[in-house]
């Protein structure tokens, strides 16, 4: 059980402690992509600027800097990036969410949170016309860290 970072050697979940750990910049990358039908994408390109995309690119920012309130043992953390980007192509919408801080623990979770909700607010824009959407390919791309 303790090769688990948020569970401790009797088996209960605790915060990891970070406190002697040294302040680094720390940046995380995360992509999601949402497919759907190439006509559903094509609405979405054709809409002005400012409508779903952009709504789905704020959630993300937004989820970002609200991932200690969603994810238990995740530490609150002062970010100093939070960028999310969509980009539509043939059968869906790729989102690569960036965050950076400089802190004593990564942000993985932010960006992995940021492309998630932007996924789901995407989703949640054109599922009355798409009711065969998925989102997929959730994962963490980057993760660095370098000294303050």
């Amino acid at each position: 059980m303790s090769d688990l970072s948020h569970v401790d050697e009797s088996g209960a979940v605790r915060m990891v402690d970070v406190g002697a750990k040294p302040i680094s910049r720390r940046r995380a990358v995360a992509r999601a992509l949402v497919r759907m039908a190439p006509a559903t994408a094509q609405k979405l390109r054709e809409l002005p600027k400012g409508d779903a995309l952009t709504t789905a690119q704020l959630a993300g920012i937004m989820a970002a800097k609200r991932t200690s309130d969603l994810i238990p043992l995740c530490h609150p953390l002062p970010l100093s990036v939070a960028n999310v980007e969509l980009q539509v192509v043939d059968d869906g919408v790729e989102i690569t969410a960036v965050v950076e801080t400089t802190a004593q623990t990564g942000v993985e979770m932010e960006a992995l949170t940021a492309a998630s909700i932007a996924a789901l607010t995407v989703y949640d824009m054109a599922k009355a016309i798409d009711k065969g959407m998925v989102i997929a390919e959730v994962a963490l791309v980057e993760k660095t860290k370098t000294k303050a």
